[in-house]
């Protein structure tokens, strides 16, 4: 089985305010990645989609479609809390699962590229990581082997941390554009990403 989960709990502390919540081309932030994941996991028996926030916003939209939706007030504490809170909510892991892990704030994200890192999901593979020449990315996906690293992650550090551990064995998966690399940080990326929006 692969778990997603979908981070979606970030403080927006350069933004000013929730981020996740700000409007981009006609609807929140957040739900341009969560449209994008429930739409790749639709029919895929392979594939377990859960949402990890603090804001009800972003609950009441998983629930509404139909995915597991993870309460995690503590993650305003850094990123590690909502890892933690997602592996806690999906319950026992095999050695054969896999934890794919998608941001919230990468709204060109394509279904193509996460369907690439599900590929990737295969025995063999230890960890992997987005990739656009040369630069490491988000969605990161580990085997449930890794749990426990990831569960012993404290603060602000995230999967990244322990991708670094593991440099030898993280299979690179390339991303279909650059636009998928870019994050909203602050008003001007979110700017810069409506101006630039190809459905627009």
């Amino acid at each position: 089985m692969i778990h997603i989960l979908y981070l979606a709990a970030g403080s927006g502390k350069r933004f000013g305010k929730n981020k996740l919540l700000a409007f981009l081309n006609g609807k929140p932030l957040f739900a341009w990645g969560l449209d994008t994941l429930c739409q790749t996991v639709r029919g895929r028996s392979d594939c377990r989609l859960a949402v990890v926030s603090r804001y009800e916003p972003v609950l009441d939209a998983a629930k509404a479609a139909g995915v597991l939706a993870v309460n995690s007030p503590m993650s305003e504490q850094g990123i590690s809390y909502s890892i933690r809170a997602g592996l806690e909510a999906i319950g026992p892991l095999s050695e054969e699962d896999f934890l794919l892990f998608v941001l919230s704030d990468q709204p060109w994200l394509t279904r193509r590229s996460i369907e690439q890192m599900l590929v990737a999901a295969k025995p063999g593979t230890l960890c992997a990581s987005a990739f656009f020449n040369g630069t490491p990315a988000s969605p990161t996906l580990f085997s449930a082997k890794l749990a426990p690293e990831l569960l012993a992650l404290e603060g602000d550090k995230g999967g990244r941390f322990v991708l670094n551990r593991h440099k030898d064995k993280t299979v690179p998966v390339e991303l279909c554009s650059a636009g998928e690399l870019w994050d909203v940080d602050t008003p001007s990326d979110l700017a810069t990403v409506q101006s630039r929006w190809h459905f627009s």
